[in-house]
């Protein structure tokens, strides 16, 4: 079961959801989503717009990835920072990516490759909160990801919830990844599991076997005889009237037919999941794709076990396969289904790793360079932007820092960087303080 609330609330709302799990109320609903539901009604002051027609798939490789074994390698340095893979010639003449990363190679005219991105951050968790919200650090604050800003300012555009998350690999200890300050309304709706999986299901959204239709709507009215108990002593009509609003939205969700299907790998056919690859992240980034033309608007995939610090280059052959494959085949997917203009696709990591193998056979954290690409939603295809130095320590002439990155992807994204939120303490706060990477722009 999901945990999309890390404290417990005593509000008579809290006393009511525990009743109603307790004695099994909701069933094929689920714990997670019905409080996702419900906590985006608390939140919502206004109705959302539903403007916007821009999607993003955001990959994610928690770690760390090398950029050096991948697609900023350096041949012509010393064998300590070279490291164990050979290198091959690109789609583009002149740029070479490593033999890790044939695919990548093959189709770079299709998508675009920074080498000026400077992370500025080598520590795990601290590095999602920094590059997916493309703000630097602070202690007395959580700034949301772009999802969760995404889910706010457009609101759902079907029966889907705005922002899934797919996997768990994204480290929650500084609130990276979710809606910060924005409320947990708005974080992301988690799918665990391995979509590779034959017995893959998602939990929650999907009625068991033993749960029929009739069986969940009994459950349903008995849900509603709970909550007109609760009316009188929680004295808020309006915001009563919102929470069931999107209770209704959830119970659509579990009963609608275009959003089980939503769900359904199997429904592909095997030539496609097949060049996906049968993987953990072949299958998320094609279970990504069939959320985004299911109306959501913004899905993180996620991957885990990027941090060599120990035998870096046996690691990597097991984990940039499935990248390689994965990545060039969503763009080329979307770009077939006349998806890939209305959706932006970004590859990113935690940080780079150090120039120099050390003594484990590996490479440790590295705050100022690493690997991230583009496609989609306007940007121009087949470029490598910007270099690092002759050892990959850094950028060398102009750099890009993860502020800019965010203003890109909201600029992508139709939502304005001087937007103003207020936080809970009545802090106002900029959404964005980057400059837009022209290069991405087209």
């Amino acid at each position: 079961m999901l945990n999309l609330f890390p404290e417990r609330s005593t509000n008579c709302e809290s006393t009511r959801r525990d009743f109603v799990l307790r004695v099994g109320a909701l069933g094929g609903l689920g714990l997670s989503l019905d409080m996702l539901l419900r906590a985006e009604a608390r939140g919502a002051s206004t109705e959302t717009s539903t403007a916007g027609d821009v999607n993003c798939i955001l990959i994610w490789t928690r770690g760390g990835t090398s950029h050096h074994d991948s697609v900023d390698p350096k041949p012509e340095a010393k064998a300590e920072v070279r490291g164990d893979f050979g290198v091959i010639d690109t789609a583009l003449p002149g740029v070479q990516f490593t033999d890790q990363m044939p695919q990548f190679a093959k189709h770079l005219k299709s998508f675009t490759v920074m080498r000026n991105l400077n992370p500025q951050n080598s520590i795990h968790g601290m590095a999602e909160a920094v590059m997916m919200s493309g703000k630097k650090s602070n202690a007395s604050i959580t700034y949301p990801c772009f999802g969760s800003v995404l889910a706010k300012e457009q609101g759902a555009r079907s029966k889907l919830t705005p922002f899934i998350q797919i996997g768990s690999h994204v480290d929650p200890i500084v609130g990276g990844g979710t809606a910060g300050y924005l409320g947990i309304g708005y974080n992301p709706f988690k799918l665990p599991g391995d979509p590779s999986k034959e017995n893959f299901t998602v939990h929650d959204v999907i009625l068991r076997d033993e749960v029929s239709l009739a069986r969940f709507s009994r459950r349903r009215q008995a849900l509603k005889v709970i909550d007109r108990l609760q009316r009188d002593v929680e004295k808020q009509p309006s915001a009563l009237k919102v929470i069931d609003g999107y209770y209704e939205n959830a119970l659509s969700m579990i009963t609608s037919p275009a959003t089980q299907k939503a769900f359904d790998l199997k429904a592909e056919s095997s030539q496609v999941r097949d060049t996906y690859g049968r993987t953990n992240l072949g299958q998320s980034c094609l279970l990504a794709r069939r959320l985004i033309e299911a109306g959501s608007r913004f899905v993180t995939v996620t991957s885990g076990g990027w941090d060599t610090h120990v035998k870096n280059f046996p690691q990597l052959k097991s984990l940039l396969p499935p990248l390689d494959r994965a990545f060039p085949a969503l763009v080329a997917d979307l770009k077939e289904r006349g998806l890939l203009e209305s959706t932006l696709v970004v590859w990113m990591t935690d940080f780079g790793r150090t120039p120099v193998i050390n003594y484990g056979l590996g490479r440790d954290h590295w705050a100022t360079a690493g690997p991230i690409c583009f496609a989609g939603a306007g940007t121009p295809p087949g470029a490598v932007i910007g270099q690092t130095d002759a050892t990959g320590s850094r950028p060398v002439d102009k750099e890009y820092y993860p502020s800019d990155v965010a203003a890109t992807i909201y600029t992508k994204l139709g939502i304005p960087l001087d937007t103003l939120y207020i936080t809970p303490d009545g802090r106002p706060v900029r959404v964005c303080d980057g400059r837009v990477i022209k290069e991405l722009m087209g």
